[in-house]
């Protein structure tokens, strides 16, 4: 059957169509994005503004249209963190029910971490042992680790680099002194985890997913997109290291004619980065591997899991 994923995050509004049945590799046939940096439009008291939701509307009609257009039998929607921290959720949720049809089910953090780590585990099988999988959005980062298919250890921390970007780094390029604040800030909230994760022992190996992730590996030297899904791409920390106060340094348009790295995200990735190398760094992880597959995959698996055979 072909399912399509809406996918209302924090900085986009992305439609995944995918061929799948049960038992099989899910094949992706079509993507649909429009940028709407959700986390971006939150006012003062933290609601989506008129605005924001009305473009918010209309970008799902033209999701649903695309959908339509590709001959999608069922679409599975769902909204991050943007909407579920917003305070006015609920309206957003009911104008776009109303004035669509599309019921967004709002995930948890941690069902977000939950489905990447599926993902992850999927993509790289039971051989991967005890997998430790890392995620950056535009609103939060998510952590995962587990010998199986549900994680023995999960959690959503605000760290996503769209909502760190907004809060603490103001400048372009940024002032030093706010790269040193959020540094200390995001080690604090990441610290405060690792506890959890390490009685459980260290991983067998170490995964990331997100769209963060993968600019600041093409950086380093890996693979472009273009080569394929199935080229190894990793992303060692003292490569991070080297480039995250040269990307603190530039200015927004520097870094999107960096290679791999889109103009859409380029504000975002000093603090992406920032992230990125706290957790390596205090999760003592020397390199990671990125991973093809994240959350609208985990969402498309988990529904074919339940599908009846």
């Amino acid at each position: 059957m072909r399912l399509g994923v809406l996918d209302v995050g924090s900085n986009t509004v992305h439609l995944l169509v995918m061929d799948a049945h049960p038992g099989a590799r899910p094949l992706p046939a079509h993507s649909h994005k429009a940028e709407l940096r959700l986390a971006e439009l939150l006012d003062g008291h933290g609601a989506i503004g008129p605005d924001g939701v009305d473009r918010l509307i209309a970008v799902v009609r033209e999701a649903l249209e695309a959908a339509e257009d590709k001959g999608v039998e069922d679409v599975l929607p769902f909204a991050t963190s943007a909407v579920r921290e917003a305070s006015n959720a609920d309206e957003v949720l009911a104008r776009v029910a109303e004035e669509t049809g599309v019921r967004l089910q709002v995930l948890s953090g941690a069902d977000e971490a939950r489905l990447t780590f599926l993902a992850a585990r999927r993509w790289f099988g039971w051989s991967a042992g005890k997998l430790l999988v890392l995620d950056i959005g535009g609103g939060s980062l998510e952590i995962a680790y587990g010998m199986d298919e549900e994680p023995d250890a999960a959690v959503s921390l605000p760290l996503g680099a769209g909502r760190l970007t907004g809060s603490w780094l103001p400048g372009d390029p940024p002032d030093p002194a706010d790269v040193r604040a959020l540094r200390r800030h995001v080690r604090a909230e990441i610290a405060r985890s690792v506890g959890d994760f390490s009685r459980h022992g260290a991983p067998d190996h170490v995964v990331a997913t997100s769209k963060t992730f993968k600019q600041l590996a093409r950086i380093t030297g890996a693979a472009r997109s273009a080569e394929g899904l199935y080229v190894e791409r990793r992303l060692t920390r003292r490569a991070l290291e080297e480039w995250v106060p040269k990307l603190a340094a530039m200015s927004t348009q520097e870094r999107a004619e960096l290679p791999g790295v889109s103009e859409g995200r380029a504000g975002q990735l000093t603090a992406g980065a920032l992230v990125a190398e706290a957790a390596m760094d205090l999760f003592d992880v020397e390199q990671l591997e990125i991973c093809p597959w994240a959350l609208r995959e985990g969402v498309i698996l988990r529904r074919l899991d339940h599908l009846p055979t």
